[in-house]
């Protein structure tokens, strides 16, 4: 019971995405890997490349290049294990885009690192950390809807120790900061978030674990943008329904307080689920799911107002695939799909009325591609994104398609 209780633990120390993205599950690794480096060159096509701009540059589209270095290694000994990966990169516009405030050279950098210490069989500390610096919103980090005209950087540390108290009972109990800044161009979007948070976890079967937490978070906004708290209570479980395939959810309530001189408090139903599978030798699915009350990009003109919203109830879907036609080659494929809706709006500039609200927001972003193996050391890449937005709000809603031709060696 031992080895199944704390092997589950592994799984999921805390609720982080410190990875980076909402589908990841931070199982531990399990065998050290040496270090692997990767050099590659992207082309991309986009008819629409600052989709949200008004007058100049409006679909306007463009050529760019994107060369990347990147590198990865994994190192574990008896008690300690070490994961850190980096890409280092930059885009290109060969033309470019004339929207007030583009440029045509932007960066584009992730770097992650994280750390597992078993001080015995009871006793773990973990530290995940993240961070990236870039252009393009990647909808599975939990806070893009569009795409913005800076570069942004965005940071989490997440930060836990783990005791397993009895044969079936444990606690994981931890902090996470995060950040998010933007570019000077972009207004009233930096959040700074602490959170501190505790799990309790029952081990219920060797395969499932039942889970209890809170949580609670203080954001810090900018500009325009109001401080808000945030207290979680949540009842999960982690299921593996065999080797290959693992189901983490938990579903409770978030209460939501602006701390803006006549916001509101809102209450909202809150579920985050990530599902992973190995479904046969071809074939690997995994999704998530996230619905709850977001504090992100609520700054938003209406007529001729500015308004915050301290209610933005967004769901969060993303399911992701790749299927195996050879050894050499493989097909993938993704769909991200983010309804909002926006409530409670106070105007926070211009001439116009005090509130607003039931104004609704939908993106939807889909891709395609192939990968080919030309050798043991060189691959090659061509995708298809296409990425709809349906908006309530003036120059939030567009169509946009990008075809992307890559090449990658790794060695």
């Amino acid at each position: 019971m031992k080895r199944s209780l704390f092997s589950t633990l592994a799984v999921v120390s805390s609720f982080g995405a410190a990875h980076g993205d909402l589908y990841h599950i931070q199982d531990e690794a399990q065998e050290s890997l040496p270090l692997k480096w990767s050099v590659g060159v992207n082309l991309t096509w986009d008819d629409n490349v600052n989709p949200t701009a008004v007058g100049a540059g409006a679909d306007e589209d463009t050529l760019s290049i994107n060369p990347y270095v990147g590198l990865s290694f994994v190192n574990i000994s008896p008690q300690t294990t070490w994961d850190v990966y980096a890409r280092i990169g930059a885009i290109y516009y060969f033309d470019e885009p004339t929207a007030l405030g583009s440029d045509d050279f932007y960066t584009q950098s992730r770097v992650g690192l994280n750390w597992t210490h078993r001080v015995s069989e009871r006793l773990r500390f973990s530290s995940r950390n993240f961070l990236s610096y870039e252009l393009e919103p990647d909808y599975a980090y939990g806070f893009s809807t569009t795409r913005q005209l800076g570069e942004y950087f965005y940071w989490q540390t997440d930060n836990s120790v783990g005791y397993r108290w009895t044969e079936r009972l444990a606690t994981y109990t931890g902090f996470t900061l995060t950040g998010l800044d933007y570019d000077e161009v972009v207004l009233n979007q930096d959040r700074f978030t602490w959170t501190l948070y505790n799990s309790f976890r029952y081990q219920l079967t060797p395969q499932t674990v039942l889970t209890a937490d809170y949580r609670y978070s203080q954001t810090d906004g900018a500009d325009l943008s109001s401080d808000y708290t945030d207290h979680y209570l949540l009842g999960g479980i982690e299921h593996r329904f065999s080797p290959n395939t693992i189901l983490v959810a938990r579903v409770g309530a978030q209460f939501h307080e602006s701390e803006a001189i006549g916001g509101g408090d809102s209450t909202s139903p809150y579920v985050e689920a990530t599902v992973r599978t190995q479904v046969n030798e071809q074939l690997s699915v995994r999704g998530f799911v996230r619905y709850g009350i977001e504090g992100y990009d609520t700054v938003r003109p209406v007529g001729a107002g500015l308004y915050e919203f301290d209610d933005r109830q967004t769901l969060r879907l993303g399911v992701a695939g790749e299927y195996s036609l050879s050894p050499k080659l493989n097909l993938f494929s993704g769909l991200d799909y983010i309804p909002a809706t926006f409530d409670d709006g106070r105007l926070v500039g211009g001439a116009a009325p005090l509130s607003a609200g039931g104004l609704d927001e939908d993106v939807l972003n889909a891709y395609v591609g192939v990968s080919v193996k030309f050798t043991d050391l060189l691959y090659g890449t061509f995708s298809y994104n296409y990425t709809d937005s349906s908006s309530d709000f003036v120059g939030q809603s567009y169509d946009r398609n990008r075809v992307n031709l890559g090449l990658r060696a790794e060695f």
